[in-house]
């Protein structure tokens, strides 16, 4: 348990902009354990955004423009952007249209090419868009499906560190991928049953839930895919860029459901 629990404070320290203060050890076992908590940092952060957005729209006089704003700068502010570099450099190597040594050395540019900035033009916008149409179509379930998107990402982000063969022999991909296996995985289905169970306990709307589940296997399945097509596999880059993919298709997922299903 206190493994888990220095491995938790890894991922803060390394994924988000909340000051960790302290000196965590990174060898293999601690770096384990951080693969092992990607779902319980998206769940901190999804906690964060759901209790954000309801306080939001239930006490201050913010309009819903305002909130959705504020939500949406949350979800930048509250990684540091880490994963908006990897979208943005895997942009830049995926749209160079080159073989896929080429596309690894155009992503090791320091440098954002103009694909960069109009991929994260894109994806910022589109973001705004279904979080602002969700909060004008509001519904109860609403919170704990916002909750659910960073859960969701973050077991994407640690499936494809383990199943998908590293393109690089260096890098944080690299690093995180050399501490685990396959089996250490064990721990995912045990979070989301575990929130699954909450879910159906607490509000019931295990149906609305299944459908985010079922959209993120599917990016997954596609991710796993073209990593291996497009980049020969993956690497931090791939991994921050499939986060941001996965959480923009759940944002919009759950933007038709508010139309279509939620009503």
């Amino acid at each position: 348990m206190r493994k888990l629990l220095k491995g938790f404070l890894i991922n803060v320290q390394f994924f988000t902009a909340i000051p960790v203060h302290l000196e965590l050890p990174m060898d293999k076992p601690h770096l384990k354990s951080a693969v092992q908590a990607f779902p319980l940092l998206g769940l901190l952060q999804g906690g964060i955004y759901a209790g954000l957005f309801y306080l939001l729209l239930e006490y201050p006089p913010f309009s819903n423009l305002a909130a959705a704003f504020l939500l949406w700068l949350m979800s930048i502010l509250l990684t540091g952007g880490i994963h908006l570099d990897g979208w943005m450099d895997a942009s830049d190597g995926y749209f160079s249209y080159k073989d896929q040594e080429k596309r690894l050395e155009v992503m090791n540019d320091p440098r954002t090419g103009a694909f960069g900035v109009i991929s994260i033009i894109v994806l910022l916008s589109s973001r705004f868009l279904f979080i602002y149409e969700i909060t004008v179509n509001i519904h109860a379930a609403s919170f704990l499906l916002i909750a659910a998107i960073p859960l969701f990402s973050k077991s994407v982000m640690g499936l494809l560190l383990l199943t998908v063969k590293s393109a690089k022999k260096a890098g944080l991909g690299a690093l995180f991928q050399s501490a685990a296996l396959p089996r250490d995985l064990w721990t995912y289905p045990v979070y989301i049953i575990g929130f699954l169970v909450l879910v159906i306990l607490f509000d019931g709307e295990f149906f609305y839930l299944s459908i985010l589940l079922v959209a993120a296997i599917l990016i997954l399945l596609f991710c796993r895919r073209k990593a291996i097509k497009w980049f020969g596999g993956i690497t931090g880059d791939i991994l921050g860029a499939a986060v941001e993919g996965t959480e923009l298709f759940l944002w919009m997922t759950l933007w038709l459901l508010h139309y279509f299903v939620m009503v």
